[in-house]
């Protein structure tokens, strides 16, 4: 057995306070040397102590070490979880507001839809017609042909006075449906591009009066060809369906067409606008003009422009452009 000698504690030091502290070792050198400073110890035994102080020290750095990791490893996973959180968060936020973004989109699509179709028909108002118009004389740069229509019912007051509101307004709706079905370029143009859509321009010009644009069209021939379509199919439509008392009074329209040869944009651009009410008036008084006379045909004519101002085409042009059509109506 190994006797411990007699040890000689640390001198103390004064601290900032003015009490005192002992000055002892601060690192593992310094303990060595402290124990052979201030224990007599044999060789063996001191070389021993030493060997388990450094055992114990390992551990404990080792201990730390791993603490350290531990902590930085939950700090880690404890912020990719957050991170991971608030990302989803956001997604689901992103995805709310892009949501509302769509819907308040498709109110306004919807809103100004609404705003730009009759109520009743589903056809354009009048004035976003004109504005349709206005804008393909302003831009379309085919040279070809457009026709412009506007259609009446013939003898409309009598079915609303003598059948009631009710039946005229079926009888409005209804003609409506026939015209936006069969006033249609896209026969035309298949045959010319492969299947290409139309853009014709069915509207409700106000009362029992409707109006009509059909562009990008190869003649006068097919503009009144189409027109003739449509009058044909109100008047072949089963209207007792609609009421039984429509059988001995089927409906009829009356239609004025202006079929307008399309030259260079730039004669058109700068009075589009003019020109777009020019056609409604010209139309208008054709389909007056067949009422008048009790026509069972479409009543039409040609025009062009020529310095800004609409010109009937002569009597030779206007025969070539719709003799066709006049063969088939003899």
């Amino acid at each position: 057995m190994y006797s411990l000698p007699h040890m000689t504690m640390p001198r103390a030091r004064p601290k900032l306070d003015g009490t005192y502290q002992n000055d002892g070792p601060r690192t593992t050198a310094e303990l060595r040397a402290w124990i052979r400073r201030a224990l007599t110890l044999a060789p063996e035994l001191e070389g021993e102590l030493i060997r388990v102080i450094d055992e114990v020290v390992a551990r404990q750095r080792q201990l730390v070490e791993e603490s350290k990791h531990d902590a930085i490893r939950a700090l880690s996973e404890g912020f990719a979880g957050k991170m991971e959180r608030l990302q989803r968060q956001l997604s689901e936020k992103d995805v709310t507001v892009s949501n509302i973004a769509r819907y308040f989109e498709e109110v306004v699509a919807d809103l100004t839809e609404k705003s730009h179709r009759d109520p009743k028909t589903k056809l354009f108002n009048f004035d976003w017609f004109m504005e349709r118009v206005e804008s393909f004389l302003a831009v379309e740069q085919r040279v070809r042909w457009c026709g412009v229509g506007v259609v009446d019912i013939t003898s409309f007051k009598w079915y609303n006075d003598t059948l009631g509101h009710a039946v005229g307004d079926k009888v409005i709706e209804c003609v409506a449906r026939i015209l936006a079905d069969q006033i249609r370029s896209e026969d035309f143009l298949a045959s010319e591009r492969g299947g290409a859509e139309g853009r014709d321009l069915h509207a409700r010009f106000g009362g029992d009066e409707f109006c009509f644009l059909i562009p990008d069209l190869p003649g006068c021939r097919a503009a009144l060809e189409i027109a003739e379509r449509f009058k044909d199919a109100v008047e072949k439509h089963d209207w007792v369906r609609e009421d039984r008392r429509l059988a001995p009074r089927p409906v009829l329209v009356d239609v004025g067409v202006v079929c307008l040869r399309l030259g260079p944009v730039a004669e058109r651009r700068g009075v589009a606008r003019k020109l777009a009410a020019e056609l409604i008036q010209r139309a208008d008084k054709l389909m007056y003009d067949a009422k008048g006379s009790q026509s069972v045909h479409v009543h039409p004519t040609a025009v062009r422009v020529v310095n800004g101002e609409l010109k009937e085409l002569s009597a030779e042009d206007m025969q070539g452009a719709f003799a066709e059509c006049g063969r088939r109506h003899a």
